[in-house]
């Protein structure tokens, strides 16, 4: 056995030794200590005094007294508030304590509430289900007026909307053409079956029931027709047009004329149906009273018929008497114009019937008759006895201005044609004058059997005015003032050997008309004088 050997020295056992030992590690440690107390010290030191400062530039740039006065004044508030929310709920608890009833009873009422209240939810719910979107159609709602913007004007876009309107309008002239040549006996097999069709289905009752057939065997036609079948149910037969392929590029002048023939073609349209309308409108109005007289006896034996006849027999007699107006009457009157004119009643009053221009001449030609009347009737008094009738009017026969003879120095003899009594308003240009005063003058243009007469508007002497023999003209022809615009123009041109240039009478409405005229009584003069000097 190895035996175990410790060394151990008699120094360690002394006391001296532990006890220097502890006092040297305790002097050690107050000085350790004392130090860090001294450092913590003066950091803990140095932080108080920053934020000392802090404080204090804190307390210089806000006041702070200001905002603990605002504070106080906002709890003063805040005080005052509770105080009043507590007074105003103070008598409302009294009335809920004072209201409410025992438990056991507050319980039950409370099981009937959410039992109301759940059957309530459930009728709403399925009424809103079933029926809510029809009362939301019902909701009335402010009406919301839309401001159509205007398109400007292009001559494309008119050109368009025309063409548009004819072929909306194909359908019903096409049906309309289809009733006159059923009227005329185009197809006189086609014309033959209607007739008896028609007039078997009125004798039997059956005319109602007929033409609702025949909408549904026209809309099936129309239906097979979309599908892209050919059929051709029309009794004249349809001339396609020809359709002018848009022009890309046009001209100036090619827009203006393109504009005016669409502008005439709805200038047309429109004075139909307002003549339409104004006969209308003065039939029933008592304009002519013998015209409307006629309709209201019609009207007063209409009215009697049915109130005392059976409505199958009425019904029976209409439609006897529209068929056979349609189908033969209309027919004998069309073939004969005099027996129309003499026997087919609503003719001769839609003929008879005025609109309103006419009904605008038709007062001033009867004033303009009583003043030459009463004009005529103090000439006879006090005109001398061996004056005769004709020599009268032509003496009397006068302009704005006065006797017409007096005006351009004529003869009394010399008075304007029948066509021209009223005279075309024109303007006229004298190329000759280089003065713009005298370039255009504005005014009246009359013929008489020699002479070619212009009557000046501008108030003044009659220098203005001017007389041209018809013998001296050596040339007439229609003349376009202006190159630029479209069509032959709105005037004529007069030579005569004193101008250089040619006289034009330009801006005529009824230059066409102004012109034959001129022209026949410039042939009918020149070949009398021809005559009378080969004679």
């Amino acid at each position: 056995m190895r035996s175990k050997v410790t060394w151990k020295s008699p120094y360690w056992k002394s006391t001296s030794y532990f006890k220097a030992s502890e006092l040297c590690l305790w002097h050690m440690k107050t000085k350790w200590r004392s130090g860090r107390v001294r450092g913590f010290w003066n950091v803990s030191h140095s932080a108080d005094v920053l934020q000392e400062e802090e404080l204090r530039k804190l307390r210089e740039e806000t006041n702070a007294e200001m905002l603990r006065q605002e504070l106080d004044r906002e709890r003063q508030r805040r005080m005052e508030l509770e105080q009043k929310i507590q007074e105003v709920l103070k008598p409302r608890a009294e009335e809920q304590t004072a209201q409410q009833p025992p438990k056991g009873q507050a319980q039950a009422n409370n099981g009937a509430d959410r039992r109301s209240q759940g059957l309530c939810a459930r009728v709403q719910k399925w009424f809103s289900e079933r029926f809510g979107e029809y009362v939301e159609d019902f909701r009335f709602q402010p009406e919301e007026s839309a401001v159509e913007t205007d398109e400007p004007l292009s001559a494309r876009r008119l050109t368009e909307n025309m063409r548009r309107l004819k072929r909306g309008a194909k359908p019903v002239t096409s049906f309309v053409k289809n009733l006159s040549a059923l009227s005329d006996w185009y197809s006189v097999y086609t014309s033959a079956i209607a007739f008896t069709v028609y007039m078997n289905a009125v004798w039997h009752g059956w005319a109602i029931p007929m033409f609702l057939f025949l909408a549904i065997l026209r809309l099936s036609l129309n239906y097979l027709i979309a599908r892209g079948w050919r059929i051709q149910w029309s009794i004249v037969p349809e001339v396609s047009e020809a359709v002018e392929p848009p022009k890309e590029d046009l001209t100036v002048s090619e827009k203006f004329q393109l504009v005016l023939d669409v502008a005439q073609k709805a200038q047309n349209l429109f004075g139909k149906m307002a003549d339409i309308l104004e006969k209308i409108k003065n039939l029933f109005m008592w304009v002519q009273p013998e015209i409307t007289q006629k309709l209201y006896v019609a009207l007063w034996a209409a009215f009697l018929a049915s109130c005392f006849l059976p409505y199958r027999l009425v019904g029976l007699a209409v439609g006897l008497y529209a068929g056979i107006k349609f189908f033969l009457i209309d027919f004998i009157f069309k073939r004969c114009p005099r027996l129309r004119a003499k026997y087919d009643t609503p003719y001769i009053i839609w003929k008879s019937l005025p609109t309103d221009p006419q009904l605008k001449e038709r007062s001033s030609a009867a004033v303009s008759r009583r003043l030459q009347t009463a004009s005529s009737r103090s000439y006879v008094s006090s005109a001398p006895a061996g004056l005769s009738k004709d020599e009268d009017t032509g003496r009397f026969h006068g302009t704005k201005k006065g006797n017409f003879h007096e005006i351009f120095n004529l003869t009394e003899n010399e008075r304007p044609l029948a066509v021209c009594e009223n005279g075309w308003r024109c303007c006229l240009i004298n190329r000759d004058r280089k003065m713009p005063t005298d370039y255009i003058r504005n005014g009246v243009l009359y013929v008489t059997e020699n002479y070619l007469c212009f009557e000046s508007s501008k108030s003044g002497s009659s220098k203005r005015n001017k007389v041209i023999k018809l013998v001296d003209i050596t040339d007439i022809q229609k003349y376009k003032v202006l190159s630029v615009l479209p069509g032959t123009g709105m005037g004529i041109a007069v030579s005569t050997p004193s101008t250089q240039k040619p006289l034009v009478f330009g801006a005529m409405a009824h230059r066409d008309e102004a012109f034959e005229t001129i022209l026949s009584q410039y042939t009918k003069i020149t070949a009398a004088a021809a005559s009378g000097s080969d004679s």
